[in-house]
């Protein structure tokens, strides 16, 4: 059989471990989804959100801070659902409230809602921006949460 290229993991699924991201999720079985239609669903939950957030961007510089809110955080949105698909929805929900992650989750939520209040009812350009940092800060944050020692190598090369 023709190989499809350096990304079949169908073929390689005897070789590859099944990891935390593909193990026993009820949903998915539920589904019938397969590893393969999960990775696609990750990746195109995942660059549908870098696109609706890049469109959000280019509407705050156009100055339609409204587009830009709703935009963007449907996009922040989307991308999280994406991991979903790697590892389950409920699991996710359960993974981003562990001790470790949740100061970082709680920031990152909130300050998807703040961005909202920003565009809306403060209507304030430079808030949103600033909010848009933190948010990012934040789910940098929760993502090194994920991977060991991550966050100490990062406080490291920042000095703390």
């Amino acid at each position: 059989m023709a190989s499809k290229g350096w990304f079949n993991l169908e073929s390689a699924a005897g070789t590859i471990p099944e990891t935390q991201f593909f193990e026993g999720d009820s949903a998915f079985k539920a589904l019938g989804l397969t590893r393969m239609q999960r990775l696609y669903g990750f990746g195109g939950c995942l660059a549908l959100g870098f696109v609706l957030s890049i469109l959000g961007a280019a509407m705050l510089f156009l100055g339609q801070l409204g587009s830009f809110a709703i935009l963007y955080a449907l996009g922040t949105v989307i991308s999280l659902i994406g991991t979903g698909f790697l590892i389950g929805f409920a699991k996710q929900l359960k993974l981003m409230f562990k001790p470790v992650r949740v100061a970082a989750t709680l920031i990152f939520l909130v300050s998807i809602v703040l961005v909202f209040i920003g565009a809306f009812v403060i209507n304030s350009d430079l808030l949103c921006i600033i909010l848009v940092i933190v948010e990012y800060l934040a789910y940098t944050w929760y993502t090194l949460s994920y991977i060991p020692y991550a966050r100490s190598a990062v406080l490291k090369v920042f000095g703390m």
